[in-house]
């Protein structure tokens, strides 16, 4: 079975989580933007190996402390789609400007493109292109938990912003409504801030896509 656990990190609250094969305990993180000490405080008391790191896109709050903590453990960094390969390459100078440790440069060992998937303990996971909140953002979907971590292009009761450079508003309703809404109403949804909802609460009461 696969589990996960979320751990908000940074002064943004970022949702990171960690996902693992309960039986092996082998493991990724999506989105390890920061506070890494807290992050492998939490590998550590779980018992995880951590393998991989998955991330949706390429903001500082998401992607900040990747650098330093693929250099650390000597793992892959997996996503996002290389449209966001400028917010990756920003992020040195982002990171300080916004008050973040400064953040290493990386390259993603594998760029990720829409309808492929990535691999962990014998898992597959779905990955979904969501473009509009940025241009790269990627989501991941587990068909066999019924859970989609999906980054900054969904909240409860909210969406991502698209006043960004290259977001686009309408790109981002396209995304969740023909991306996001196909998963299913029943799924589960981890956002990149706040609380978890399901896609089906938010087509009926989401002031921004319900109705849709």
């Amino acid at each position: 079975m696969l589990r996960y656990l979320t751990v908000p990190v940074t002064p943004f609250a970022q949702n990171c989580s960690l996902v693992w094969d309960e039986d092996t305990l082998k493991a990724a993180v999506i989105d390890p933007g920061g506070d890494l000490d807290l992050l492998l405080a939490q590998v550590q008391r779980l018992g995880l190996k951590l393998e991989q790191i998955w991330l949706t896109h390429g903001h500082l709050d998401h992607a900040s402390g990747t650098g330093a903590l693929a250099r650390q453990l000597g793992i892959p960094i997996i996503g996002p789609h290389p449209g966001d390969q400028f917010w990756i390459d920003a992020l040195p100078v982002q990171s300080v400007q916004y008050g973040f440790p400064e953040a290493e440069p990386f390259t993603p060992t594998r760029w990720l493109h829409d309808g492929e998937t990535v691999q962990l303990a014998g898992h597959t996971l779905n990955v979904r292109h969501c473009p509009g909140h940025t241009p790269g953002h990627v989501v991941f979907y587990s068909p066999e938990i019924k859970r989609a971590f999906v980054g900054d292009v969904l909240f409860a009761g909210s969406i991502g912003r698209t006043d960004f450079p290259q977001g686009d508003h309408d790109t981002l309703i396209n995304s969740i409504v023909q991306r996001l809404w196909p998963m299913g109403d029943d799924t589960v949804f981890i956002p990149g801030h706040g609380p978890e909802s399901t896609f089906g609460r938010e087509r009926r009461s989401n002031p921004f896509v319900g109705g849709t």
